[in-house]
């Protein structure tokens, strides 16, 4: 099933050991088209550390290992310098021993560990390596300057070896204290105060499987030193393969603010998805969110682009009790019998979309930063389409973490598309660098007005010229949505791992209601990297495009119009992230994806078959759910479990129960918080009457009332409180939008 995705291709480096063994591996310094921002850093107690230097345009190359002692550090090095052909220097053996002309047990047992760190630290700062593998003390990370200075001068590579296996190793090499432990201070908690400090030191992180061999640890360093060496950055899925500039990288940044690519694209990696094997699965399973979003989004970005210690910050300002109120984030809890939802509506505008933009306008900001330089610095206007859900989540988003950064949001939705506490979410949020209009139309219209915008050379032209304006995306077509939501995905698979409903390598299905193709297209990048999702089940409603088009191979909204129906954040009929798939599917088939969406974009349909169907059908199944079924799913599971689903988890739910088999767990992505849609909930309760002249308000505790599970969720119940402040209702009129715009802009 995952084979049209090609990523053996890659990782057929880690099997094939004997040529790797004869391999001299040549690392180049590729570089970027614009090296603006490409730089070391140690974080520390004291804040990064910027580095003058870019160590990919510096003549001096080095590979350094840091690890704990016990790590491999000194076996793996060697290893390593056999296999590239290159010198290798152990710290403790070529460097200190030899220059105090003591055993290291005895300098430390005669100074102390304070004034230790400070010499080794002198000591680091001596060595002039190039082109060599080194292979650190455990305790040069203690000493930020000596840091520093080994770090400019190649890449970090921190081998992370299970504590456990740690502790063994140590105690089988007699080692019963190292630098920085007092008399009665455990081995262990050393240990873990070390792993904190080499989390805040390293360019790679090799995930290392308990009792790895040195020999398939040094494998891993070489792959990953390759990956490194040969990654373009960002293809367009429109891209045509024979033209791609190997010389030249679109960096993760550049992507970022440009949205779509200029050929009318999607950004996909230019390699291939890495696969974690199941011994670094493993390794994510008793860890909380943020550190499994750290170790899976750092393989799936270039250090260059979005440093490991930089993305830490990030995630630690978008997944934590201010912003969610579950402290797993995204939790995963047994519904019935073989189901389980994935509750994604504990962030702050109470849906799936938080996890992305939470984290999605942090990484625009510093992008932003990074990439333009500091005599032309450009500003930006975020402009978005939204069903529903995504509008408030991009306002919330670029409103706590972007204001004041240059970077402004214009939200579009359908000024009758959406809930009214949907409604209510964007037009009360207040914040200087954000602005809603409702348009008199669909989802599709306000999806069409933007990309009109993005290809209206005249308006790009007026705002370059009237304040060095450019526009930029933050819906699901942008890589920096999909990132996180790949996250999510693999994060449930492990939490059934952890709760012992499940042995790692056990198959699961996963349920997603789908509109734009999103949420299902981070299922599928999840599967590919080797979380075992059996099947990844499509869940639409009445707009069933999607649907039709899984079961016949033919995508055609000729002759539909968007069905409004009780959850509109899926009343969607042009899946934007189904190019994305399509381009995975046919093996990169860059000429296939235009020809597909050139005939969609003039003819409103296009058709796949053949081998390409038939590897569609096994990655995906589609089914649908009318409005009745949607209703009724919803009071029946309140009725049989306690749970109140949203119309969208409904969807699912439905489709769910079509589908099982009960041969595996399903999980259920439940992607919204039920009292988002609390009229359409409490009509499916029976409760049509009683709402009829009920505020939202006071629904809000009709449904306090009726069930604590879900609890209800504070941030929505504070925002339905509030008023609307900020909305402009706009005919279906592409030039009144484009005037929005650029009064928006006057006011960033």
């Amino acid at each position: 099933m995952l084979s049209t995705l090609k990523t053996s291709s890659l990782w057929r480096f880690l099997n094939e050991t004997k040529a790797l063994t004869s391999t001299t591996l040549s690392i180049k310094k590729y570089q970027h088209r614009r090296r603006l921002n490409t730089t070391t850093r140690i974080f520390s107690d004291r804040g990064f550390v910027t580095l003058a230097t870019d160590k990919q345009q510096k003549q001096i190359y080095n590979i350094i290992l840091m690890g704990s002692p016990g790590s491999g550090k000194s076996t793996v090095a060697r290893i390593l310098a056999q296999k590239l052909n290159k010198p290798s220097i152990d710290i403790d053996n070529d460097v200190l021993e030899p220059m105090w002309g003591v055993k290291i047990s005895e300098k430390l047992k005669e100074k102390g560990s304070k004034y230790f760190i400070e010499e080794e630290g002198k000591a680091l700062m001596t060595v002039k390596a190039e082109n060599s593998i080194i292979s650190l003390t455990g305790s040069n990370p203690l000493n930020d300057q000596a840091m520093r200075y080994i770090a400019s001068t190649g890449y970090v590579i921190f081998l992370d070896y299970p504590a456990k296996g740690i502790l063994q190793r140590l105690h089988k090499m007699k080692i019963d204290r190292i630098v920085g432990q007092e008399i009665g201070t455990p081995l262990a908690d050393i240990l873990d105060h070390r792993q904190i400090t080499y989390e805040q030191a390293y360019d790679i992180r090799i995930l290392c499987e308990e009792n790895e061999s040195p020999e398939s640890v040094s494998e891993k360093v070489i792959v990953a030193l390759k990956v490194l060496e040969e990654d373009q950055g960002y293809v367009s899925t429109r891209q045509d393969k024979n033209s791609v500039n190997t010389q030249e990288r679109t960096s993760l940044g550049e992507i970022l603010l440009q949205g779509l690519a200029p050929d009318g694209g999607l950004y996909v990696p230019a390699l291939q998805i890495p696969i974690l094997s199941k011994g670094e699965w493993s390794r994510l399973v008793n860890i909380g969110y943020r550190d499994r979003a750290l170790r899976i989004m750092e393989r799936l970005m270039n250090p260059c682009d979005l440093h490991p210690s930089k993305l830490r910050i990030f995630l630690e300002r978008a997944y934590n009790s201010e912003t969610f109120d579950n402290e797993k984030i995204f939790p995963v809890r047994h519904l019935q019998d073989n189901q389980f939802l994935l509750e994604l509506f504990h962030g702050p505008t109470a849906s799936f979309k938080d996890a992305a933009l939470q984290l999605m306008p942090q990484m625009f900001v510093d992008a932003l930063r990074n990439n333009e330089p500091l005599n032309n610095s450009s500003r930006y206007i975020i402009l978005v389409a939204t069903s529903g859900d995504t509008g408030s989540a991009v306002l919330d988003g670029f409103r706590r973490h972007a204001e004041g950064s240059g970077v402004g949001v214009i939200v579009l939705f359908p000024e009758h598309g959406i809930s009214e506490v949907q409604r209510l979410q964007m037009t009360a949020m207040s914040g200087g660098n954000v602005q809603v209009l409702g348009i008199e139309g669909d989802f599709d219209l306000c999806q069409t007005m933007v990309k009109k915008a993005f290809q209206d050379q005249n308006l790009a032209t007026w705002l370059s010229e009237n304040g060095n304006f450019r526009l930029s995306a933050a819906n699901s077509i942008t890589w920096g949505r999909l990132l996180p939501q790949i996250v999510f995905q693999v994060s449930a698979y492990l939490d059934l791992v952890e709760q012992k409903v499940i042995s790692l390598g056990d198959e699961v299905d996963v349920c997603i209601p789908t509109g734009n193709f999103g949420n299902i297209l981070g299922a599928y990048y999840a599967q590919a990297m080797g979380i075992p999702f059996r099947r990844l089940i499509c869940a639409s409603n009445a707009n069933n495009t999607l649907t039709e088009f899984i079961n016949t191979g033919v995508y055609d909204i000729r002759a539909r119009q968007i069905q409004k129906t009780q959850s509109p954040a899926i009343d969607i009929l042009k899946a934007s992230n189904l190019e994305r798939f399509l381009y995975h599917m046919s093996d990169r088939n860059d000429q296939l994806v235009r020809k597909c969406f050139k005939e969609l974009e003039e003819n409103q349909c296009f058709e796949v078959s053949g081998q390409l169907l038939k590897d569609i059908q096994k990655s995906l199944v589609g089914k649908w759910c009318s409005e009745a079924e949607c209703v009724n799913t919803i009071k029946k599971c309140f009725e049989t479990t306690g749970y109140l689903l949203d119309p969208h988890t409904a969807i699912a739910k439905f489709v769910a129960d079509l589908v099982n088999d009960g041969d595996v767990p399903m999980i259920i992505n439940a992607t919204a918080h039920c009292s988002k849609f609390a009229p359409q909930v409490l009509r499916a309760l029976g409760h049509k009457k009683e709402i009829k002249d009920k505020t939202v308000s006071e629904m809000f505790d009709m449904l306090h009332k009726i069930t604590e599970s879900p609890s209800m969720h504070s941030k929505l119940e504070e925002c339905v409180k509030s008023s609307s402040i900020n909305e402009k209702v706009l005919k279906p009129n592409y030039e009144d939008i484009e005037r929005e715009i650029k009064i928006f802009s006057h006011k960033i």
